[in-house]
């Protein structure tokens, strides 16, 4: 079976975690992940999703140079030592490629400053020359200093595939693809043909947030991307007390996978933390639940699998709560976090043990505000979902269960469950 069907992916967002955004001087800071490795391997994954590492002005995603290891983390040894120990435990690395803009410190945008239209660079990007000191140019949304690049010249199809070639031959299993959802497929497809004839095992994901899942997956040639619309059912429906939510976003969800398994997820480095976005703290372990146990690419931000809180704002320095330092050892974390700690292992436990998760699709057969039912079936495996908010026991039709095989319940006559919170019956 293919890699990619068993992946499990802890993300961190190293620039963050590694306290270099704070901290002046100590260099090769990529080493303080090496002691997280087992973490991340008893938690259950078995990948590490890594936010921009690459030379950057400020948070990452305003780049300066693709094939430099970010001063502020290391350097090409640093990414080296950590593949080796990556791969000393199994464990494969993806990382993030903001492909759709640039920082104004990126040295094909200084060259454009320096020598105008006359620089062999010019038609990288969307310039508009207007007599001024410098030109006019688009920008990520509305971020003058992030340059966006013109991804109908055929010379920045050449130069991303060129990262990315770079980056997977020095043991990269794959790439995140930033703000993916703002560059035409098109262009995507290029790259990623090029990209997959020379290594056809890549992982290649695309940020999406809004739009056709499916079609884009098609048109852009990826193998998934972000699934936003389930993160934003699950939270909601827990909030509001309406179950009707998720179970319409299960039924999405499984349309989808009918073609692409999703990136699944809870909290990522642009996202209030899933903690911190529940009104009751009860209903992490459903949250939980939920993405252990549905079909696509499970993906645990770092932090959550403690309950860490943050929360999000349209503010400078609004993402800092969200990409927060961690220690140095992961028994230097709280024990405060360690029963979500052991909730997380449980189900990502029980996730390893049922692979077939991976395309698993999904029929809804029970749902009420507060209670809900689905099914998981990949047409030889079955599991059964039951969630409750109500936070009294209740009974659920529970349709050929014969064994609780996470979480609490029951079993009673006539196919139903009697339980308080969650469960998964086999």
């Amino acid at each position: 079976m293919d890699w990619r069907e068993h992946a499990i992916w802890w993300h961190v967002y190293p620039l963050g975690f590694t306290g270099a955004l704070k901290e002046e001087g100590a260099p090769h800071r990529l080493g303080r992940l090496h002691p997280w490795l087992d973490h991340l391997l008893a938690l259950g994954a078995n990948g590490l999703a890594l936010g921009p590492i690459f030379a950057s002005s400020t948070h990452g995603y305003d780049t300066i140079d693709h094939f430099r290891v970010d001063p502020r983390l290391g350097d090409d040894e640093d990414f080296a030592a950590l593949v080796s120990a990556a791969g000393e435990r199994g464990v494969r690395i993806l990382l993030d490629g903001v492909f759709n803009h640039v920082g104004r410190d990126h040295w094909a945008f200084q060259d454009v400053l320096r020598n105008g239209a006359s620089s062999p660079y010019a038609g990288w990007f969307r310039l508009r020359w207007t007599g001024g000191p410098e030109p006019e140019y688009d920008d990520f949304e509305g971020h003058h200093d992030l340059v966006a690049l013109d991804h109908d010249n055929p010379a920045v199809a050449d130069h991303v595939a060129e990262v990315i070639e770079h980056w997977l031959g020095r043991g990269a299993a794959g790439f995140r693809l930033d703000a993916a959802y703002a560059v035409p497929a098109a262009f995507w497809a290029r790259v990623a043909d090029r990209v997959r004839a020379a290594h056809p095992g890549a992982y290649l994901m695309g940020e999406v947030i809004h739009g056709d899942y499916t079609a884009f997956v098609a048109d852009a040639h990826l193998d998934s991307v972000t699934q936003y619309e389930l993160w934003k059912a699950i939270w909601s429906s827990l909030n509001d007390g309406n179950l009707f939510e998720l179970a319409h976003a299960l039924g999405r969800h499984d349309g989808f996978v009918e073609h692409f398994a999703p990136w699944t997820f809870l909290g990522n480095h642009d996202v209030t933390r899933i903690a911190s976005k529940l009104t009751d703290e009860r209903h992490l372990a459903l949250a939980v639940a939920v993405l252990a146990t549905v079909g696509g690419t499970p993906a645990v931000y770092y932090g959550d699998e403690h309950a860490f809180r943050g929360v999000k704002e349209d503010r400078a320095g609004g993402d800092d709560e969200v990409r927060p330092p961690f220690p140095p050892l992961p028994e230097d974390l709280s024990p405060l976090g360690l029963p979500t700690f052991h909730l997380h292992q449980e189900l990502l436990a029980l996730r390893r043990r049922h692979s077939w998760l991976h395309r698993a699709r999904t029929t809804v057969h029970h749902v009420a505000n507060e209670t809900l039912v689905y099914e998981q079936t990949d047409g030889d495996h079955r599991l059964l979902v039951a969630l409750s908010t109500a936070g009294t026991p209740v009974t659920v039709p529970a349709p050929g269960a014969s064994e609780v095989l996470a979480g609490h319940a029951d079993l009673l006559g006539q196919d139903e469950c009697l339980f308080s919170d969650w469960a998964v019956l086999g």
